[in-house]
């Protein structure tokens, strides 16, 4: 299918999730870091408009944003699918993942990244969220069932970065009594080995976000 190459850094929960679903797929692709401080210029060049990983390259024509990626990956390899063969549970799963990257994700990070009463807004539109996709979960092993599949993927993210997010800011979110079904869902996806061998270590990333954090109370602190 031509050469592959993805633009991504290794903290990047957005980049990951593009590799799961080659590594899910068994596509080969050759990885080229981003130093997210520096951007290079095929970087640039490649997403002109929103100048951010991830970037997949094929044959040279670039894709942006992860969750396009992933449907281009599902058109044009479209052995081992990540999404539904039915019409109406593949556009149920587009719904969940939408639903996960502008309502979870995004409050994630604006929790993780504010101050004061927008980080407290922040914190309850998640735990909104959060108690949602509990209920979607509940009594499944993936969102569709038995098998990982396309909105797992997209999910992922929240399995792993969420509770380093959560021990670095203390916003107290994931309690496993509160959402016991996304905790068992969240070890379900960790354990897959695609999964496993593809995340940054937990330590690693609690020393990179703290660094974060660190720099945004500062910045704060100095206004």
């Amino acid at each position: 299918m031509g050469e592959l190459k993805l633009l991504g850094a290794s903290l990047s929960p957005f980049t990951c999730r593009v590799e799961w679903a080659l590594k899910f797929k068994g596509i080969e692709y050759e990885f080229i870091y981003e130093d997210v401080t520096n951007k290079s210029p095929l970087l640039l060049n490649s997403n002109p408009v929103h100048k951010k990983i991830p970037v997949l390259l094929h044959n040279g024509k670039p894709i942006a944003e992860s969750l396009i990626i992933l449907e281009y990956i599902e058109e044009t390899w479209k052995t081992d699918p990540l999404l539904p063969q039915d019409p109406y549970e593949k556009a149920m799963a587009r719904f969940w993942a939408k639903f996960i990257d502008e309502k979870c994700s995004d409050g994630v990070r604006t929790a993780f990244f504010s101050l004061g009463e927008e980080r407290e807004k922040a914190i309850a539109v998640v735990l909104e969220t959060l108690k949602i996709l509990n209920e979607e979960i509940k009594g499944k092993k993936f969102f569709e069932g038995e098998t990982i599949g396309f909105v797992d993927v997209v999910a992922g993210l929240l399995a792993h970065w969420l509770p380093v997010f959560d021990e670095v800011a203390e916003m107290n979110l994931l309690i496993e009594e509160r959402f016991p079904s996304f905790h068992a869902w969240s070890e379900n996806i960790i354990s897959i080995p695609f999964i496993k061998e593809n995340i940054p270590p937990r330590d690693k990333m609690v020393v990179a976000f703290s660094g974060f954090r660190k720099k945004l109370l500062a910045a704060a602190t100095n206004k």
